[in-house]
């Protein structure tokens, strides 16, 4: 058993017993994201207890950490005086986070609680939606001015040391707070004192805008491996900074989001586990689409009807039925998980559809010849061995052709339809996870049936 896992088991001890010396004494050793996993697992009467021996210095970390759906109910528990020194220790981003959190009315509460040299720059970064990059940036950032010496610029950071987030890169802004350019710390250390932070600065060539969304901060600092990225206003006044820690949550959420709307997931997703994750929300979230996909799929039975009389005068089309519609559904997946992946990562625009569309259209055609040359060659090498009643005048080499045609056309539409779709949802403002796997499946099976039986009928003469 890990270290980590014992100090687990003796604080879920100590809850149990109500043991607050025991309590106290496993929290000081423990990391918030531990504390916060225990607190999410933890029953009402439990939490009291936590919330109510909990050093709230400590805590505020902790709250900082939890779900979204649990931060509202976790700070009603405690008085106003806790309240209020739990806004005062976390940092700006944190702050706003648990305020964009709450309902209108808490908000309204909570923000009379904000210490005043915090309430302007609380107020300010509540203007911004939680998923732009103005929304998770911290406002505790390093900055100097230009016309400073190494020593002034020095003195002038020892002050802020304590509350700034990260000294990795130092931003020199002008008396407007434009930002200028960066020093890295070492820079200013291995500097004579009297140089002037102007003669070696270095210019900023990544920023984004306040009013850009989260997912493209992170593609930025993923994609050019930085350490922080400045966040500006359409001023190019520098407001804050985005820091590797948020990178690794954005994208944990923004990649579970993408994989729950993949999967057929309606509504907001839950930071709690999925443990502690409500039956019901459960319920809520998954019902929508599968009643949606299941009214849609009636058409699957439409076609089937409409081509009766093809299916009765050869049954054995029914054997190959299935593999064509599922090929399609196969293909039209990786396709479209393909192209999400590629627009998730900033390699498409709109201005690449018919790059793609041309891609994959060639992919599909060669896809679909070689699975319909192969499948043809299997239809008249085995289907003889069990069959035995196919007509004279169709014969198992056109019975082959009129299956691998048929296959080569759904595997082609398909991929092409499971790449454009993604780019065509973007285009409409839609999410294009939406319409990935369980849309675009019901969407080819249906097709895949229409074009399995429209083949057979006009190579077959049925």
């Amino acid at each position: 058993m890990s270290e980590e896992s014992k100090e687990t088991r003796h604080m879920l001890a100590a809850i149990d017993e109500r043991n607050a010396e025991q309590f106290l004494l496993c929290a000081e050793t423990m990391h918030y994201a531990d504390l916060a996993e225990i607190y999410e697992s933890l029953t009402e009467e439990e939490r009291d207890f936590f919330t109510s021996n909990i050093d709230m210095e400590q805590f505020a970390e902790v709250l900082a950490d939890l779900p979204d759906t649990l931060i509202e109910e976790t700070i009603e528990r405690l008085e106003p005086a806790e309240q209020r020194e739990i806004l005062d220790q976390i940092s700006d981003d944190d702050r706003v986070d648990i305020l964009q959190d709450v309902s209108d009315d808490a908000r309204e509460r909570l923000l009379e609680l904000v210490e005043p040299d915090d309430i302007e720059v609380t107020k300010s970064l509540l203007k911004y939606d939680e998923s732009t990059a103005g929304g998770r940036m911290t406002t505790h950032f390093a900055s100097i001015h230009g016309e400073m010496t190494v020593q002034q610029a020095l003195e002038s950071l020892r002050k802020e040391s304590e509350e700034t987030e990260s000294f990795a890169r130092v931003y020199v802004i002008d008396a407007k707070d434009k930002l200028c350019g960066y020093v890295r710390f070492r820079d200013l250390a291995f500097n004579l004192p009297e140089t002037i932070i102007s003669d070696f600065m270095r210019p900023v060539k990544r920023f984004i805008l306040a009013s850009a969304d989260q997912e493209e901060a992170a593609q930025m600092v993923s994609k050019y491996d930085l350490f922080v990225l400045p966040v500006v206003n359409e001023q190019h006044r520098l407001l804050g900074i985005i820091t590797h820690d948020d990178v690794v949550e954005i994208l944990e959420e923004e990649s579970t989001e993408d994989m729950e709307k993949m999967a057929g997931f309606s509504g907001e997703g839950s930071e709690e586990t999925y443990l502690n994750t409500p039956t019901m929300i459960h319920f809520r979230r998954r019902f929508p689409w599968l009643f949606g996909l299941a009214i849609l799929a009636i058409a699957s039975g439409i076609v089937m009807i409409k081509f009766e009389d093809v299916l009765n005068s050869l049954f054995i089309l029914s054997l190959f039925l299935p593999m064509v519609v599922a090929a399609g559904g196969n293909t039209g997946g990786q396709a479209s998980t393909m192209v999400i992946r590629a627009m998730a990562l900033g390699e498409l625009d709109q201005d690449s559809i018919i790059r793609v569309a041309w891609k994959e259209l060639r992919l599909g055609l060669m896809l679909g010849a070689l699975l319909g040359t192969g499948m043809a060659i299997i239809t008249i090498t085995f289907v003889p061995m069990f069959y035995h009643d196919m007509p004279a005048e169709i014969g198992f080499t056109k019975f082959a052709i009129a299956v691998a045609v048929a296959l080569a056309i759904q595997i082609t539409s398909s991929t092409l339809v499971g790449s454009l779709l993604p780019l065509g949802a973007r285009a409409a403002k839609i999410d294009p996870a939406v319409i990935a796997a369980p849309a675009i499946t019901t969407i080819v099976d249906v097709s895949g049936m229409v074009i399995y039986f429209f083949v057979a009928k006009a190579i077959l003469g049925l």
